[in-house]
């Protein structure tokens, strides 16, 4: 049985994507430090930063206040997203034009799986120079490259020789290339867990490469074994092509901290609202409805509950969210943060072969706890969109690195019973019945609570 051929990854990463737009579409700010975002009143946060504000310690996901503090003369610039999608399929056109294994990450990364290529001949860094050429002739923009057998030692590459890189890791050189990088570079470990790793001894990726896998997995569970992989360099992890939604989310930032019901209600009422158009154009429905909600001290959780039947209505979405948020607010608490989402989703089509007498999913454990230890991007959020067009940070819901197990799958779909096929016309009448049920439910419970005190509760009907 012959071995596997050796994989070729590029992680292509386009250099201060939003920031270099700009500066490509306007000559006079060529040049000058070039802050991205939201405005500094209203607790904007920088999406982009040029490379000429990084000398000042400016950043993406900092807010554009302390920015502006820091780079005082730096040209605040509001994002064109319409404008960078126009340029990133641009450059998401030339990655398939050199293989059909393209992994979009967002509008200006995305992983490409290079292999045939090399197997014809080509080698890995004329691949990538290849890419960096096409890109700053067809935008006008540089893009650096990281080339090495797996993901996540090309996407630490990629950021080696910024702006305007490329390296090449030879394979079988992945754990000597690793060894002495800072464990902030590895995949999934943010600023808490290097804290915990610095503490224990463990400051650079040899050393961690070096640490028993029992000693990883008793401080960090799964996630122990997960790091361990990624510090010897062993990512068997293949380019997904396409991406499935795994849940739609809008939130707020206030420019004060706010605690009134109403206040908070109006935001919720439109982030539902704005869940639902989504849902209903992706053609998708949700079982689960879910608040955000951050304090003034920065403290985050989350409430949500599972509905009997998936929706992509908006009034079902808000009057679940109305009450969520209801059950939280008082007792002087403040927040600065709302949000509201959908998840356990499923495709319309998936919906239809759901029986009507399928009983109410129990309700599914509330999360609790303080910010995950990924970056937060701050208020006002206005980073890039992915590349199905969901935006990463404020309005979809993403899963970090340092939660998957090394081979990360999506999770499966929500359990059904199994039973005979019904015929179509039998499975239309069911439907419609459980559609006007449901309309008839919702509209009686607006009738007798009122819009902002509608209760939804799971199997239970309305409080009496």
């Amino acid at each position: 049985m012959s071995a596997s051929p050796t994989r070729h990854i590029i992680h292509a990463d386009m250099d201060a994507f939003y920031a270099s737009v700009e500066q490509y579409d306007r000559p006079e700010l060529r040049g000058q430090p070039v802050l991205v975002g939201g405005s500094p009143k209203a607790r904007g946060v920088v999406a982009a930063a040029s490379y000429e504000s990084r000398v000042f310690g400016c950043r993406s996901a900092m807010p554009m206040k302390t920015a502006v503090r820091l780079c005082p003369h730096a040209a605040i610039v509001s994002p064109r997203f319409d404008r960078y999608r126009e340029v990133s399929g641009q450059v998401m056109d030339i990655f398939r034009s050199v293989t059909p294994l393209v992994e979009p990450l967002s509008l200006d990364e995305a992983f490409l799986d290079v292999t045939q290529r090399v197997q014809s001949g080509s080698s890995p860094q004329n691949v990538g120079q290849w890419i960096k050429n096409q890109v700053r002739e067809k935008t006008g923009l540089t893009i650096s490259c990281g080339v090495a057998a797996t993901k996540s030692v090309a996407k630490i590459a990629s950021d080696m020789d910024k702006p305007d890189g490329l390296t090449v890791v030879a394979p079988g050189t992945e754990r000597a290339f690793l060894a002495p990088l800072s464990v902030r570079d590895l995949w999934g470990v943010g600023p808490k867990t290097a804290e915990r790793l610095t503490k224990a001894g463990v400051t650079t990726i040899g050393e961690l490469a070096e640490r028993p896998l029992p000693w990883l997995i008793e401080r960090f569970g799964v996630r122990g074994e997960w790091f361990h992989r990624l510090a010897v360099g062993d990512d068997d992890r293949a380019i997904e092509t396409s991406r499935e939604t795994k849940s739609i989310s809008s939130e707020t930032t206030f420019a004060e901290d706010v605690g009134d019901l109403d206040a908070l209600a109006e935001p919720a009422k439109e982030q539902a609202r704005s869940v639902a158009r989504r849902l209903q154009r992706a053609e998708l429905r949700a079982r689960t409805v879910q608040i955000k909600l951050r304090l003034s001290d920065f403290t985050t959780f989350t409430r949500q509950r599972t509905l009997p039947t998936p929706t992509n209505e908006a009034a079902i979405i808000e009057n679940v969210a109305l009450a969520l948020l209801g059950e939280q607010v008082g007792n002087g608490r403040r927040f600065r943060l709302i949000g509201v989402g959908a998840s356990n989703l499923l495709h319309q089509e998936a919906f239809g072969q759901l029986s009507l007498f399928d009983g109410p999913a129990p309700d599914e454990p509330t999360t609790h706890g303080p910010p995950t230890d990924s970056t937060d991007p701050g208020p006002n959020q206005a980073l890039e969109p992915t590349s199905s067009g969901q935006p990463t940070a404020s309005d979809q819901g993403t899963t970090a690195p340092s939660q998957r197990p090394a081979s990360s799958t999506a999770p499966p779909s929500p359990k059904r019973r199994s039973r005979p096929t019904a015929p179509v016309a039998k499975k239309t009448v069911r439907q419609t019945a459980r559609s006007k049920d449901l309309a008839n439910t919702v509209s009686a419970m607006r009738e007798k609570f009122g819009d902002d005190a509608v209760h939804w509760r799971q199997g239970k009907g309305p409080p009496t």
